[in-house]
């Protein structure tokens, strides 16, 4: 567990084949050294690509609540969910809106527990590993991979 006070970096990303298809969620927390506190892979079953990725950032969120630190710095890939989060985008899609209410009112959660939280886009070459975790969990679900 991060302690208060230390910083928090969050890679998250969401895949889906198909779009909408089957669809992943990645999510790695790594503490202010560089040491992996928490890896998500899961297989979220047939989901847009834009669901997996809000997905994605549910899960990353519910995971920083459990690891308290000063500063929470969340990169991820989607352009779209990145600026809707920082209020650039206007949320259109009903069911976008559902998992962004969500993550709203979790991000709340964890500023409210003294946490400074800046959601940054980054291009996906700098997002291979949470890529990889949720193409894994897709994969694992049709036995794909062991």
């Amino acid at each position: 567990m991060a302690s208060q006070g230390t910083d928090l970096i969050i890679y998250t990303d969401g895949v889906s084949r198909g779009n909408p298809g089957d669809a992943g969620i990645g999510v790695i927390l790594k503490d202010s050294s560089g040491k992996v506190v928490d890896e998500i892979g899961r297989y979220i079953g047939i989901a847009t690509n834009n669901i997996a990725e809000y997905s994605a950032l549910v899960a990353a969120l519910k995971s920083a609540l459990r690891h308290k630190a000063g500063c929470i710095k969340i990169f991820s890939d989607s352009e779209l969910m990145v600026k809707q989060m920082n209020g650039e985008y206007k949320v259109k899609n009903g069911d976008i809106a559902i998992l962004f209410k969500e993550a709203q009112t979790l991000l709340k959660r964890v500023k409210g527990q003294g946490s400074r939280v800046v959601i940054t886009h980054i291009p996906r070459e700098e997002n291979r590993e949470a890529d990889k975790l949720a193409n894994r969990a897709v994969n694992l679900h049709f036995g794909m991979e062991k």
